[in-house]
């Protein structure tokens, strides 16, 4: 269902998939771009004009970052060791992020092929805090679409 005419989606409904299952928890997604080079062709006209164009490159591969609660899950840093050992095949996934409206209808998925993830980090521990412990990983795709 499309929103109202002074709606927009609210940043707070969303949701992570790695390879079609539904990642727990997640507090913050950061960095979902698309995006392409940028080429610039520089000429000079026959009567000494300097001219720069820019034209459309090819598409960019990127990063985005997913920060979730802390479970006993090991499933983001077993992932990390597959790529630390260097098993290409076994560490690329798929994912995506879907945004939802009000009513948990999708509005937009971002998806992302070949993903990998580059980095797993915990939030500063502190001895007597009240504030719940989070993983952040940041995960490297090749490619992008929005659907």
């Amino acid at each position: 269902m499309a929103l109202g005419n002074f709606d927009n989606s609210p940043a707070n409904a969303f949701t992570v998939t790695i390879d079609g299952i539904e990642v727990p928890r997640v507090i913050e997604v950061s960095g979902l771009k698309s995006e392409v080079d940028k080429i610039e062709l520089k000429q000079q006209t026959k009567d000494g004009k300097y001219i720069v164009r820019q034209l459309i490159g090819r598409p960019k591969a990127g990063e985005l970052t997913v920060t979730r609660g802390l479970t006993e899950s090991k499933t983001v840093t077993d992932w990390l060791k597959t790529v630390m050992a260097g098993d290409v095949a076994g560490a690329r996934k798929t994912a995506a992020v879907a945004l939802l409206d009000y009513k948990g209808d999708t509005l937009k998925t971002y998806n992302f092929v070949n993903c990998w993830v580059k980095s797993v980090e915990l939030n500063s521990l502190k001895a007597g805090a009240a504030e719940q412990a989070t993983e952040k990983f940041v995960i490297c795709y090749d490619e992008a679409t929005i659907s």
